[in-house]
Formats: C-alpha cells, structure tokens, sequence
C-alpha cells in the first residue's frame, strides 16, 4: 500500500513505516501530523485517484526531528573582471515517520 500526498507543497510517494525528509513544518519532535492531501492511493492492486484529492483519505505520521541539508555551494565570477562571489546555504527540513495510510 502507498500513496501520493501533498506535504507543504511537495508531492511524495510515502509507505508505512518510510522516512521523509519534508520542507521545515511546525511542530515539536515526537508530535504527531496529519495530511489530508492525499492525491493517489494504491491498496493491494487497485488504485485511487483523486480529483484533486481523495476525500476521506488520510496519512498519519510522526515529526521526528529537525534536520538541515547538505551544503549547497553558490559561486559567482566574472572572468577577467576581478568578481567573484561564494555564498553556502544549508536547507532546513523535517524528518518525519509515515505510521499510517487510511483511505
């Protein structure tokens, strides 16, 4: 069983018991989350999909912590002018656990 659901405006495939990495919500960690957005949902060979959503179909999951990203590397030049520009960012994201699909 899995599904398609809307999480702060990423589409993610999710399964029970699955990590993801979803941009920074609120919440503390060990708090529990609710989606509604649930756009596809498969369960056991037959498929369900939503215009745009499917109404009733929910994903529990669990904030499990704060995470930031990789470092990105942003390096700006000008050859030949003496420019050159090198910045970092770090984005911020949630670990969340899926504990359960219900359609």
């Amino acid at each position: 069983m899995y599904a398609i659901v809307n999480i702060a405006g990423k589409q993610f495939k999710v399964t029970k018991d699955q990590y993801v990495y979803a941009p920074k919500m609120q919440g503390d960690a060990g708090a529990s989350v609710e989606f509604d957005q649930v756009l596809l949902a498969e369960d056991n060979g037959t498929v369900s999909i939503g215009a745009p959503i499917i109404s009733g179909a929910m994903v529990s999951a669990k904030i499990v912590d704060h995470v930031k990203g990789d470092k990105v590397i942003v390096f700006k030049k000008k050859r030949r002018k003496g420019y050159k520009k090198k910045n970092g960012h770090r984005q911020q994201f949630t670990k969340i656990l899926i504990e359960n699909i219900t359609l």
